[in-house]
């Protein structure tokens, strides 16, 4: 990768993009939008799956009365379908300092960008419109969904120039996300989740209030999880944190039992709000990763009830 390093198209493995090209990025929860497709709508329109019926008004419609229903209790009931959509997915990815830490092929950005540009891909193929919002402590780079094939290049070229150079606040990142997208639809958010968990839980909740299917990518290094540091060691501070001089294996235990407990409460709290969340780690197989959960949502697509 090094002599493509400032190419976008670098973001596009033909390897991701085969394996994950038969499989569909749906959504699990009702979108809104504004055209025919194969993701569950919160309105009702035309399509071959009932619904429920309603009360004839007056200026409704007479071809959609159900006149067996006529028929047995003398009442005008309306036949009601569950309309589809297109979906429209917004990526998230996060640009904070720490998001550059890696020792292998990619680091933590350059995974989570791969992973964003090779959805934004499957979206467009699949004739959906696909977003993009970069933040650290602020929201840096926005782009709206569009459903071109030129845009996912716009894509990529964001990704691109969106460094990773300073600290986070998720919550004030997330609430400008919101409050720009007002339809619900499926929100993916790509981050190494290195802060509080108070405001991460607040932004969480307010998507998921907002009706939005969400999906978290938790990237973290494989240094991060196992912690193999021995003798020594200078540690640089990232995100306003001082330089460490310590011996590593005074801290190791310590630092995996904290870990431990923090991936669990983050765990927990995706749960509890509905949200789908993954772990995945730099040196994993993005290819396997990514269709591995899209095919875990195709199987479990209105399984949960629609809210």
């Amino acid at each position: 990768m090094a002599a493509d390093s400032d190419d976008p198209k670098r973001f596009f493995d033909p390897r991701v993009i085969a394996r994950i090209s038969t499989l569909d990025l749906r959504a699990k929860y009702a979108v809104s939008g504004f055209i025919s497709g194969h993701h569950k709508s919160p309105f009702f329109g035309q399509s071959t799956t009932f619904v429920q019926h309603r009360e004839y008004m007056p200026g409704d419609d007479i071809r959609h009365v159900d006149w067996k229903v006529w028929s047995r209790t003398d009442r005008f009931m309306l036949k009601q379908f569950e309309a589809e959509t297109n979906l429209r997915c917004t990526l998230v990815v996060d640009t904070s300092e720490s998001m550059i830490y890696g020792r292998g092929p990619m680091n933590k950005y350059e995974y989570a960008c791969t992973a964003a540009a090779c959805l934004a891909y499957m979206t467009v193929k699949q004739q959906d419109a696909v977003g993009l919002v970069s933040y650290g402590w602020d929201v840096n780079q926005a782009l709206p969904a569009r459903s071109s094939q030129n845009h996912i290049d716009a894509v990529a070229k964001t990704l691109n120039l969106s460094k990773p150079k300073e600290k986070t606040d998720i919550l004030k990142a997330i609430r400008k996300i919101a409050e720009q997208t007002p339809s619900r639809g499926l929100i993916v958010l790509f981050s190494d989740l290195l802060t509080d968990r108070e405001p991460l839980f607040k932004g969480l909740e307010m998507l998921r209030h907002r009706r939005h299917d969400v999906m978290v990518f938790h990237v973290l290094d494989d240094d991060e999880l196992t912690f193999p540091f021995g003798g020594m060691t200078r540690f640089e501070g990232m995100e306003d944190l001082p330089n460490l001089m310590c011996d590593p294996k005074a801290l190791r235990d310590g630092y995996l039992e904290v870990l431990e407990e923090y991936l669990q409460e983050v765990r927990r709290g995706c749960s509890r709000m509905g949200v789908d969340y993954a772990l995945v780690r730099t040196s994993d197989y993005l290819d396997a990763i990514l269709s591995r959960f899209l095919y875990q949502r195709m199987s479990s697509k209105g399984s949960p009830a629609r809210r």
